[in-house]
C-alpha cells in the first residue's frame, strides 16, 4: 500500500489531465487535479522546509565538514519564516486598521520586504555574478581548435561576440555594401536567427520527445523512480 497507494493516484491523475485537455466536456475534471495538485503542493512545501531543518540541524550537532554553514542556513530560514508568518513590522490594511494582522507579509518598509530586498537579492546577485568566471573558464577550454567540430563552434562564438560589441561595426563596416551582409553585426544575427533557431528548436523536440516517453513510463507505472527506493 505504502508503494501502490501514490503509483495508483499518479496514473489516475496524470490520465485525467491527459482526457480533460483534449475532451472539453472533462475539462472541469482536470480543475479538480489542479486543486488537488496545489493542495499537495502546499503540504510539500512544509515537508521541505521540515526536512531542510532537520538535515542542517543533524549536521550541525555532529560538527560535521560545513557545519558553520548549516548554522547560517538554518538561521536565515527560521529567520525568514518567523518574520513572514508572523508579519513583523507589517502595518494593518488600511482597510481594515483593527486588525493587525491583516496587512501584506511584503507591504512596503516590512523587515520582510527589507530583508529580500538587500539580503537575497544581493546574495542571488553575488552567485550569479560567480558563475560568469565558471561560464568563461568552460568556454576557454571547448573553445580550443582540436577538430572540424570545435573550430566551427569557436568561429560562430567569435562572429556572434563581435556582432554584439562596439567592436564588431568598428571593424567590418569598411566592407562594401555589396557584401554588407558579412558584415559583424548583421551576420551574427543571421546566424543567431537561422542556425541558432534551428538548433534551438532540435533541441525543443527532443525535450518534447523525452517529456512524453518519461511520462508514459511514470503513467504506464514503468518508472517508479518518483516512489524512492524503498522496499515492494
Amino acid at each position: 500500500m505504502k508503494r501502490n497507494v501514490p503509483l495508483l493516484v499518479a496514473i489516475i491523475a496524470g490520465f485525467v489531465m491527459i482526457v480533460a485537455y483534449f475532451i472539453p466536456y472533462s475539462e472541469s475534471w482536470g480543475e479538480i487535479v489542479l486543486v488537488w495538485f496545489d493542495i499537495i503542493a502546499s503540504i510539500a512545501f512544509i515537508l521541505g522546509g521540515g526536512n531542510l531543518l532537520k538535515i542542517q540541524l543533524k549536521k550541525i550537532s555532529e560538527r560535521g565538514p560545513g557545519w558553520g554553514y548549516a548554522v547560517i542556513t538554518a538561521a536565515s530560514f527560521l529567520i525568514m519564516l518567523t518574520i513572514g508568518l508572523l508579519k513583523v513590522g507589517v502595518p494593518p490594511h488600511e482597510s481594515y486598521m483593527h486588525m493587525p494582522w491583516s496587512g501584506s507579509y511584503n507591504a512596503p518598509g516590512s523587515p520582510f520586504l527589507w530583508l529580500y530586498e538587500y539580503a537575497f537579492k544581493p546574495l542571488q546577485a553575488t552567485i550569479f555574478a560567480m558563475l560568469a568566471f565558471y561560464v568563461a573558464s568552460a568556454a576557454f577550454r571547448a573553445f580550443r581548435a582540436k577538430n572540424v567540430e570545435a573550430f566551427l563552434l569557436l568561429g560562430t562564438a567569435f562572429i556572434i561576440l563581435l556582432g554584439r560589441t562596439a567592436a564588431g561595426p568598428y571593424l567590418t563596416n569598411w566592407f562594401p555594401d555589396s557584401v554588407a551582409g558579412l558584415r559583424a553585426q548583421p551576420l551574427s544575427e543571421y546566424l543567431m536567427q537561422v542556425f541558432n533557431t534551428a538548433g534551438s528548436r532540435a533541441i525543443m523536440i527532443g525535450i518534447a520527445l523525452g517529456t512524453a516517453s518519461v511520462s508514459l513510463k511514470i503513467l504506464l507505472g514503468i518508472d517508479r523512480s518518483y516512489l524512492g527506493s524503498g522496499d515492494e
